[in-house]
């Protein structure tokens, strides 16, 4: 079948290690036995929302009403509460004058502020050749600027990258590198908001695209297995989309969103259940697209990382492996908009 080049398996996926240049092997941290949520709290005009108390919140896991466990209310990255933001350039997905007008974006970013970064940055280049940290975690922005200026971001060789087979290889490998950055992160304490870059890998979802038993299986251990890496690596992942007005009002700018609702079973699944979107917006994050001001759009997931609050629940008793949770978080107060984890996989 068309679709048997798909990789789809998270072990699969982690085969390239990604580290700083240093490349020192980080103690692992035990995964968290509760379910961990990141929550972002705005109100209409899409500023954060700070001051609210644990009384102010309810988490529904299935509709139904949870205890909560834990609870803090995080207004600044600390040494306590780090929060890293990683900036990933996309040069698979994205064609080399595209790439170029994103490293003059993220260097207006770097600059702000007289290169005082609110919160740690790091920036990884993503290549059909390698995947590479630049620098360790850092708010000196012209430090990060000057290693910048230094990297030369690989062009796309990938042969056959025009073609079906093509988006396959391209597929296969952003689900190889986006799996082994949650292996990586997964060693760090704390918070990270990982902006992705790039238009998005290939969707590969159609009316003519039917998949045999294998392969639905194959992609539900792979939308399973990056739902609970992401989770317990606790990466907030935002798509923001470097096409711009060019993209504004296209397919692709909206295709996503017939895959966001959680699946619950491997005859529900779809290629689409991976996309890069659908993995973000799953994960609390943003998809962002019809702007050229690429500069904004990392501001303002980047703002996700200066204020929220840390929740978390007794994961549910599963009836069976992998059986899929939805959740909801509700506050107390008109006229707010909540953003977290839309879902978890339970397991007996």
């Amino acid at each position: 079948m068309v679709l048997l080049f798909l990789p789809l398996s998270l072990p699969v996926m982690a085969q390239q290690p990604v580290a700083p240049p240093e490349a020192t092997a980080a103690p692992a941290f035990s995964p968290d036995p509760h379910i961990s949520l990141n929550v972002v709290v705005s109100d209409r005009s899409d500023k954060p929302v700070a001051g609210l108390q644990q009384q102010d919140f309810t988490v529904l896991d299935n509709k139904l009403p949870q205890k909560l466990v834990s609870f803090r209310a995080v207004e600044k990255s600390t040494a306590e509460a780090p929060t890293e933001v990683i900036l990933l350039i996309d040069a698979v997905n994205a064609r080399f004058t595209t790439v170029s007008y994103e490293r003059n974006e993220i260097a207006k970013f770097l600059g702000q502020n007289s290169g005082k970064l609110a919160q740690p940055v790091s920036i990884i280049f993503f290549t059909d050749q390698n995947t590479r940290v630049q620098t360790a975690p850092t708010r000196d922005g012209k430090a990060l600027l000057a290693s910048f200026d230094q990297n030369v971001t690989g062009l796309r060789t990938i042969t056959r990258s025009e073609g079906f087979y093509g988006a396959v290889d391209r597929l296969q490998l952003s689900l190889r590198t986006i799996g082994t950055l949650t292996e990586y992160e997964a060693r760090k304490p704390g918070r990270k908001v990982v902006i992705w870059i790039s238009p998005g890998w290939p969707i590969l979802s159609g009316p003519r695209i039917e998949l045999t038993n294998r392969e639905e299986r194959q992609i539900f251990n792979s939308v399973v297995g990056l739902s609970t890496a992401l989770r317990q690596a606790r990466i907030t992942l935002y798509s923001i989309d470097p096409l711009g007005t060019t993209d504004a009002g296209g397919l692709r700018t909206i295709y996503y969103e017939e895959f966001l609702k959680g699946v619950p079973s491997p005859n529900k699944v779809q290629a689409g259940n991976l996309a890069l979107q659908v993995l973000a917006v799953q994960s609390g994050g943003l998809a962002l697209h019809s702007s050229n001001d690429i500069t904004g759009s990392i501001t303002r997931c980047s703002q996700d990382a200066d204020i929220y609050y840390e929740l978390s629940i007794d994961p549910a008793k599963a009836e069976h492996p992998d059986e899929y949770h939805g959740l909801e978080v509700k506050i107390d107060k008109p006229g707010l908009v909540v953003r977290t984890r839309t879902g978890y996989y339970a397991q007996p």
